[in-house]
């Protein structure tokens, strides 16, 4: 089991391992709950958690549950469900691809045969690549490989006679479409997927563009039915999983208090002026902004001491305004915060949202506090599963007695002190 933290330390991402531990007991959703407890409880930090991101697992979703900590599903594993539920449709053309990919790989005469015609036809020296079950993304780049590697492909499988089916030419067709329409989606899942940058506040306009690219495909009818209806089911499980990500509490407030994107990142107006609404309250809720500055800059900030005595001078008006000078509400404060930063221009797209908000943390005070807690979000699980890909670094056929209490140890050490 593979734990990791993210937040925001000085206006910047930052992350850490705090466990990877050999998970003994039953998957059950209470002994996952414990651990999580555990590891939240050794840490102290209980209470400082805004959400936990996993891969939607049923045990792990309801063990989140049971913590009572905010769920959020990982992005990246949800473009996963929906594009292998699209590759369903040409897994004929895809299973002779893999048998061919796995005898090149197996087979060292073929192998040898390969390099030989590449090296004949002035093409690049590239191996082949299989795919993993759990990652789309790598049937997406055994695609590519496979395509660009076609002529010494057909030349290597003639001259060794093997007993493989041969792809036709309508199945290397499918293929050029199927990467074509899969670019997007692969796109999508690089930029989800980082964990140095804010991820969180990308969800909504992401989910929303590969939705707009899949129609465009479906309605301009340019492919082969195969493909079409690859697209159809794509576009249709998009439909569904997507259908109210903007009114997600997290996501909408991660991309609302994004300078790149703000409103902008809304296409339903009432989720737009409903985030906004949201961001007032949590703003109102910060404690007063001085409580966060530092203390020379309270100190630069303080009001000159008032005089002990009645001014002569200042008598006469001090006497008029008496009833007209109030101290400014937190919620008061709270919605000029949020209307004066939504009248800001947006920030370019290529620009760092944490900077943009370091400069501007003593003009928004309240909401550069809301915003720690949202943009600090990652949008994936993909950094925890990358400890699982170290960890199998660590362990190999040379290190295979190496104890699990030791592994646990080398991989902390690895993860936080790169």
């Amino acid at each position: 089991m593979s734990v990791t933290c993210h937040f925001i330390d000085n206006f910047k991402m930052e992350t850490c391992l705090l466990d990877c531990f050999e998970f003994t007991e039953r998957h059950t959703a209470d002994n996952l709950a414990d651990n999580l407890l555990r590891i939240a409880r050794e840490w102290n930090m209980t209470d400082k958690i805004v959400a936990c991101v996993s891969d939607s697992a049923h045990n792990i979703t309801l063990a989140i549950h049971k913590t009572s900590w905010k769920h959020l599903p990982c992005f990246a594993h949800t473009i996963n469900l929906i594009v292998r539920g699209g590759l369903h449709v040409i897994q004929n053309t895809l299973n002779k691809v893999k048998a061919i990919v796995e005898y090149m790989h197996r087979s060292t005469v073929s192998a040898e045969k390969l390099k030989a015609t590449q090296q004949q036809m002035g093409l690049p020296e590239l191996k082949l690549k299989q795919d993993c079950p759990t990652r789309w993304n790598s049937t997406f780049y055994m695609l590519q490989r496979f395509l660009d590697n076609k002529d010494a492909i057909i030349t290597t499988l003639a001259l060794v006679n093997s007993r493989l089916e041969i792809l036709t030419q309508d199945e290397w067709k499918e293929m050029e479409e199927a990467c074509e329409v899969l670019k997007p989606f692969e796109e999508v899942t690089i930029e989800i997927s980082g964990e140095s940058y804010v991820t969180a506040s990308k969800v909504i306009l992401l989910s929303r563009s590969v939705q707009k690219i899949s129609t465009r495909y479906l309605r301009s009818g340019g492919f082969r039915k195969p493909i079409m209806d690859m697209l159809e089911a794509i576009t249709k499980d998009m439909a569904t999983r997507f259908h109210k990500v903007e009114f997600h509490h997290l996501l909408s407030e991660a991309s609302a208090l994004d300078p790149r994107f703000k409103k902008k990142a809304f296409s339903d107006d009432h989720a737009a002026n409903e985030v906004i609404q949201r961001l007032k309250n949590a703003a109102g809720r910060v404690r007063s902004s001085s409580a966060h500055q530092p203390e020379q800059q309270q100190a630069a900030a303080a009001p000159a001491p008032q005089e002990t005595q009645e001014s002569l001078v200042w008598g006469d008006f001090d006497e008029q305004v008496a009833g007209l000078v109030t101290n400014t509400s937190s919620s008061a404060e709270a919605v000029l915060e949020v209307r004066s930063y939504s009248e800001e221009p947006l920030q370019p797209r290529s620009s760092n949202p944490l900077l943009w908000w370091q400069n501007r943390a003593l003009i928004y005070p309240r909401l550069t506090q809301v915003m720690l807690g949202r943009l600090c979000i990652v949008a994936t699980s993909v950094p925890s599963e990358r400890v699982f890909s170290k960890m199998g670094q660590i362990i190999s056929e040379k290190r295979s007695r190496i104890s699990p209490a030791k592994a646990r140890q080398l991989m902390f050490l690895n993860a936080n002190f790169e």
